[in-house]
């Protein structure tokens, strides 16, 4: 992945950064499956675990050509007053790698409980005894919140950045611009 561009959020009064940041990562992920771009990838430079936040800062890394046939969509329309998009330039050659990956927690007991009573034909009351509320997961990551275009439902993009690898790892982006096995540079 030779080349990168940021694409930064302006201050607002009227949206906060989270709001902005997850309009234009809607925006971003149409327009990737609309060029079906499997190599480019995302990051989050202000990235905070502890904050939950991913920062004021998206990042596109990938081939000049694919970023620049991203680019050419002009999926920004909407946005412009709202970010300003940097340059593309070469990531720089001593940065190190990582991971960005989507996580999903199993984190509602109900739909558990309906598996439960559909594979073993608990009634509603056995199987509330048996998944008790507690057994729902909780992700201590930052998130994106994003509607369906599908369904039209509102779902939480759980993001976890794994640790720093000295060497990058090949493999193909999703329409998110994450991987399962890629890693991206990280500087």
């Amino acid at each position: 992945m030779p080349n990168y561009f940021d694409i930064d959020l302006r201050p607002d009064p009227e949206f906060s950064p989270a709001h902005l940041l997850a309009a234009l990562y809607a925006k971003l992920h149409r327009a990737l499956v609309r060029v079906e771009a499997n190599s480019i990838g995302v990051s989050f430079p202000g990235y905070d675990k502890l904050a939950h936040r991913l920062g004021d800062r998206l990042r596109l890394i990938g081939p000049a050509d694919d970023l620049a046939r991203l680019m050419a969509l002009d999926w920004l329309s909407g946005m412009r007053d709202h970010v300003s998009v940097g340059g593309a330039a070469p990531v720089p050659a001593n940065a190190m790698h990582r991971a960005l990956r989507r996580v999903q927690a199993k984190s509602n007991p109900e739909r558990l409980r309906r598996r439960q009573m559909r594979r073993h034909g608990l009634t509603e009351a056995q199987a509330r005894e048996q998944v008790p509320d507690s057994v729902g997961e909780r992700l201590d990551v930052p998130f994106i919140q994003l509607t369906s275009a599908s369904t039209g439902l509102t779902f939480r993009l759980f993001i976890r950045l794994g640790p720093p690898q000295a060497t990058s790892v090949a493999g193909s982006f999703n329409g998110y611009g994450l991987s399962t096995v890629a890693t991206i540079p990280w500087f």
